[in-house]
């Protein structure tokens, strides 16, 4: 009997559990998922070639920030598409992710490194500073990547497939992140090519969306909050000076100030809040002391005369 035990036993122990198979997909959005990755691939490529001219005219550096462009705007369509034909799951959602972490998080990070180490290699900088330039460059690309990743994650961990709940997102998302970078990149090649502050500026501008998009900054779905469903009249007056502001513009100065305005915003009311509101409540919580002090004042008055 106690071999025959021990036989049942091993039999249990490796015993092939059966895990849920995936029979069934959404091709379109499946299809316009993939899509963002092989943009997202493609700006990789393009970024490997550095300054060269693209047949199109416009350097590999300025053709690796549209193919990311690109991949945004295939991100936008594919989750819409999935949710107006009611077909959400679990598979688009890991999908959307691994394909977002090439486009958004790979790709803009590995951009900006080619176009800082082509920046550095014709200064003639030192050997000893050029080194530490580049491990600069490196820990904020490295910084930009894993916070992107990290928050892929947890928006994978905390999201929602009702729609309802897509009002705004928590901290700042990817793809208006990679926008910080990717604009400021096209800005630069195709219209400022002597201002090189904007590329020192790129390890920085990194390193400081990498930090946005780990925090707990409330950032508003536009698309849901602002163009969806019915709104104010007013709302169409801001959309149509926001046209009239990029077309009386530079289109990629446009893009820059869109970009960085976005990224800012969160952190403006997260900061408005914390100190205005604040004070607010200590000055609310104060006055209620205030007139209870010199309510007692005047029953003490009072009982003197009396």
């Amino acid at each position: 009997m106690p071999r025959s035990k021990n036989k049942t036993d091993r039999k249990k122990l490796f015993r092939r559990v059966r895990r849920p198979t995936l029979k069934h997909i959404t091709i379109l959005p499946s299809l316009v998922t993939i899509l963002n990755g092989i943009c997202g691939f493609a700006a990789i490529a393009f970024a490997s070639k550095g300054t060269m001219t693209s047949p199109g005219g416009f350097s590999h550096f300025t053709m690796s920030g549209y193919m990311i462009i690109l991949a945004m705007i295939a991100d936008l369509l594919d989750g819409r598409l999935a949710r107006m034909n009611l077909t959400t799951s679990s598979f688009g959602g890991q999908l959307d992710s691994l394909c977002d972490i090439i486009s958004f998080g790979v790709a803009p990070a590995f951009l900006m490194l080619r176009v800082l180490e082509h920046k550095l290699s014709g200064l003639g900088l030192s050997p000893t500073t050029e080194m530490f330039l580049e491990r600069f460059i490196w820990a904020a690309a490295a910084g930009y990547l894993s916070c992107a990743a990290i928050r892929l994650a947890r928006f994978n961990v905390e999201n929602e497939e009702d729609e309802s709940a897509h009002m705004s997102f928590v901290g700042l998302p990817t793809p208006a992140a990679e926008g910080v970078i990717v604009s400021l990149v096209i800005l630069h090649q195709d219209n400022l090519p002597s201002l090189n502050i904007i590329i020192y500026a790129l390890p920085f501008c990194a390193l400081g969306s990498a930090v946005l998009m780990v925090s707990r900054i409330q950032y508003p779905h536009v698309l849901n909050q602002y163009l969806r469903g019915k709104k104010p009249f007013s709302y169409l007056i801001r959309v149509l000076l926001l046209a009239a502001f990029i077309y009386w513009t530079n289109i990629q100065a446009a893009m820059v100030l869109t970009a960085c305005g976005f990224a800012a915003s969160g952190f403006i009311k997260w900061l408005y809040f914390k100190t205005v509101s604040k004070k607010r409540k200590i000055v609310a919580e104060a006055q209620p002391a205030l007139t209870t002090d010199t309510n007692t004042d005047h029953i003490v008055e009072e009982d003197e005369l009396g």
